[in-house]
């Protein structure tokens, strides 16, 4: 991780080798694919044309083997190639008023422009210091639970992390596909090491011949290795779903990192103060905010989660006095272009969660649709 985030800045700096940057990126994703495709060799060509004798044994390991193998590559497509949404227009600062903030002597005067600016638009999360959430760098008012990723250069919607195991960002887009390209990945090592021990201990006492048995020997370790390391690594996300968290969310108490990450590293910021679990609904509204609300589709890499990426139902406390995400004020209009941005109930957004599948807006106008997927060029 520390080489790919050197070579990331060496791409920002000199501008003129950022086709290798780009090209370096892809090393990790590379990786896993040949691993990948060779371990389909040694287990269908090695273990279960060459060394499998029993007919109904070998049928059902290729059967099993196959299902899992395709939905694992499916869904490690899905997470690599499903581009980043981009995030409304309204939340853009117009550069007469960047102008501003960067003219202003105080910043409790830039504290009351991007407040005037956020009046009416649908954030309730703040700063450890209490303000609006603003990137400078995407000149743009932080929609809630999203962050700036330095490796895209971009804000993303409901950011998790960013993996370098598949070049792109886990967020809003693309968690769902996440999650279960590591549960795919997970079952996908356990049944090769599992279908593949007593062969192992056949090697061990001598009784295959031939270099088929070294591939046999180093698949079966190779998948143990990548099971244990998946272990953990699911049944966390499985934590944050769960708790309706992310990666970014989780306190971070190691002091290296407190400084330069204070913000992205701690609970979310609500005008009561942090709440670890703010956005959380129950376990089974967490889980359907990410999969869906169609139990068909939760174990397919298809684009089912919850809402619009830019608004979330809060826990009661959070919602204020008017029970709206409108927490900037009484104004409903978005300051910057003159057009009405809708306010949204949080309780509304708590009954599409609980299973009604109609989403009640206010009467001003909607927020603009999130573009379709592929139709952006997220990938960095």
């Amino acid at each position: 991780m520390y080489i790919y985030n050197t070579v990331n800045r060496m791409g920002k700096q000199n501008g003129s080798c950022w086709w290798f940057v780009k090209a370096v990126k892809w090393i990790p994703v590379i990786f896993i694919l040949t691993i990948v495709l060779w371990s389909y060799y040694a287990y269908v060509v090695q273990l279960c044309f060459y060394t499998v004798d029993n007919y109904v044994q070998k049928a059902f390991y290729l059967f099993f083997y196959h299902i899992l193998f395709l939905l694992f590559l499916w869904s490690y497509w899905q997470t690599v190639f499903t581009d980043l949404i981009e995030i409304p227009y309204k939340f853009k600062i117009p550069d007469a008023e960047m102008e501003k903030f960067h003219q202003a002597e105080t910043e409790e005067a830039q504290r009351q422009i991007l407040e005037r600016f956020a009046q009416g638009l649908p954030v309730t999360n703040r700063t450890v210091k209490g303000v609006i959430r603003f990137c400078e760098k995407c000149q743009l008012i932080k929609p809630d639970r999203a962050h700036h990723c330095s490796v895209c250069s971009t804000c993303v919607l409901k950011m998790d992390h960013h993996c370098p195991w598949v070049n792109n960002c886990v967020g809003f887009h693309n968690y769902k596909f996440f999650m279960l390209f590591l549960a795919y990945a997970l079952l996908y090592c356990i049944f090769i090491t599992a279908t593949s021990l007593q062969y192992l201990i056949r090697f061990w006492k001598g009784e295959l011949d031939g270099m088929g048995r070294f591939h046999l020997l180093f698949l079966f370790f190779v998948a143990l290795m990548f099971a244990v390391s998946l272990t953990s690594l699911f049944f966390y996300h499985c934590y944050l779903v769960l708790h309706n968290r992310s990666t970014l969310a989780f306190t971070i108490t190691c002091a290296i990192y407190h400084e330069l990450f204070v913000e992205a590293f701690t609970p979310p910021m609500f005008r009561t103060g942090k709440d670890k679990d703010g956005f959380s609904l129950g376990k089974y509204n967490n889980f359907q905010e990410v999969f869906g609300d169609n139990p068909k589709l939760w174990f397919l890499p298809i684009f089912t989660s919850l809402g619009n990426g830019v608004t979330y139902p809060v826990r009661a406390q959070h919602q204020g006095t008017s029970n709206t995400y409108d927490s900037m004020g009484s104004t409903r209009n978005s300051f910057g272009d003159g057009v009405n941005f809708p306010e949204r109930l949080c309780n509304e957004d708590t009954h599409t969660l609980l299973g009604h599948t109609t989403q009640q807006w206010g009467d001003e106008t909607e927020l603009d649709s999130p573009p379709l997927y592929g139709s952006q060029s997220g990938i960095v």
